[in-house]
């Protein structure tokens, strides 16, 4: 995607900063609907039947219109019932959902790209209702007692669930995800006291708990085979105090010859706090050999590989082998225009799901009060400096002086803004690429390499005593 004047694809930024119709009158009903979550359903006020009522209306042209605007009714008496509560999250999902096609739409007009088509897989049974039911039973418990006012006791009440749900396959999504929202609510009880509330998140994490106890919906997404060559874009490395992710963006060139997709690889890993910089490649990398072509600029061929309807690998080492050297930028602008973006399913449409692979070139870049702003075509478009991993060469500097840079366009706060993955800069004349995920397979970068050595030995011991601890 480079501006009209550089050939290839044509990055349209000035669709990026366009106002979206209907967007911020349907973000409004869903903040209002979350404050309400904020304050609790058990003595709804008339501000809080009034965001209730204003969501009933939002859906009201929709195949939920009857089922919400009775769920909204009972909830403004104070007499909402776990099938209430259900109504007024699928609701406040399907907002969010038709703000993030809205969304998407707007970023097929500036790449160019179409989406591929989505196919619903077949109904799927459930065999633990009983857990199912504990869970929704907890998640109204919260709802009817708000962020304000939720206290230990309240909280611990999903532990037993949790407990039950782990050792089967088929829950342990849910699981793993009450886990985590009881083990944040925990942590700011009582929530009396809460100065700040994230009222957004915990109304997201509610929203798909409470959905995902619908019968049928924690089932495993149905999978198909890939069968071509595989060329890596580039790494997007998320950090967190007690886990560390990577995901391999690439493009698939399919061998039967069909037009070629964008798909995604991820790896994941807990890792202990005192592992960071270079050391969390040491955590991810055994576990997805994609990692090493990534950082190496190589393609990798896949034979029967599975993959989602959703465009997410499911990596087998069996499945692939390293193939010639690819290069990411010339993958971006010969390849990537022409890329059919992967489909997201209905529950996992969310503004915050937004990250489409783009290229960019012909900019010029300028920083204010530490914001750095790409301007293509006269259109400004703020670069997100802040998601650049500290385990890579890839640094704010090296962005300011780039001329080409691959990254992902996210929507974040009411505007557009772009991840940087790869950037292009010319270094004593000679134009090279530096990679956020240029040290994923191991470095011999001076830098790279003096930050993995420092990092293998708190790694090695780490190591050595978790063993001891297995063994005794």
């Amino acid at each position: 995607m480079v501006p009209d004047d550089a050939g290839g694809g044509v990055m349209r930024t000035d669709v990026l900063s366009s106002p979206v119709a209907g967007l911020d009158e349907a973000l409004a009903v869903v903040d209002a609907f979350d404050r309400v979550l904020t304050d609790g359903l058990l003595r709804p006020q008339p501000a809080q039947a009034r965001a209730l009522a204003d969501l009933a209306g939002a859906v009201a042209a929709s195949p939920l219109a009857a089922t919400v605007a009775a769920a909204a009714e009972k909830a403004a008496a104070g007499a909402a019932d776990e099938e209430h509560l259900l109504a007024l999250a699928a609701a406040r999902t399907a907002l969010l959902g038709a703000a993030h096609d809205a969304l998407r739409q707007v970023v097929a007009e500036a790449t160019g790209r179409t989406t591929a088509a989505w196919t619903a897989p077949a109904p799927a049974t459930q065999d633990a209702p009983n857990l199912l039911s504990a869970a929704r039973a907890w998640l109204a418990d919260l709802a009817r007692a708000g962020w304000h006012g939720m206290d230990h006791d309240l909280v611990a009440g999903s532990a037993q669930v949790v407990t039950a749900m782990l050792p089967d396959p088929d829950l342990r999504r849910l699981a793993v995800l009450l886990d985590g929202f009881a083990g944040e609510l925990a942590a700011c009880c009582p929530g009396a006291g809460l100065e700040r509330v994230p009222v957004r998140r915990w109304a997201d994490l509610w929203s798909r708990a409470l959905l995902l106890t619908h019968p049928g919906m924690t089932a495993a997404p149905s999978t198909g085979t890939v069968t071509g060559r595989l060329l890596p874009l580039g790494v997007d490395l998320q950090e967190h105090a007690t886990a560390a992710q990577a995901q391999v963006l690439a493009v698939l060139e399919p061998a039967d010859g069909s037009a070629p997709r964008l798909v995604r690889a991820s790896v994941s890993a807990p890792k202990p706090d005192s592992v960071v910089g270079a050391g969390i490649w040491q955590l991810l990398r055994p576990r997805l050999s994609l990692l090493a072509a990534a950082g190496d600029g190589r393609a990798m061929t896949v034979t029967d590989l599975p993959v989602t309807a959703e465009g997410d690998l499911l990596w087998r080492d069996e499945c692939a082998q390293p193939a010639s050297p690819a290069d990411p930028f010339a993958t971006a602008r010969a390849v990537l225009p022409t890329a059919l973006d992967a489909p997201l399913a209905p529950l996992e449409r969310h503004p915050v799901r937004l990250a489409a692979p783009v290229l960019v070139e012909g900019y010029t870049a300028h920083e204010d009060d530490g914001v750095l702003t790409f301007t293509l075509a006269g259109h400004p478009l703020t670069v997100d400096t802040g998601r650049i991993p500290a385990a890579s060469p890839l640094t704010p500097q090296a962005v300011a002086a780039s001329t080409a840079c691959i990254g992902l366009l996210r929507w974040d706060a009411g505007a557009f803004a772009l991840q940087p993955l790869a950037v292009e800069t010319t270094v004593k004349r000679r134009t090279v690429g530096v990679h956020a995920g240029a040290w994923a397979g191991g470095t011999t970068d001076k830098a790279g390499a003096k930050a993995e050595a420092a990092a293998t030995d708190t790694v090695a011991v780490l190591r050595e005593r978790a063993g001891k601890l297995l063994r005794k």
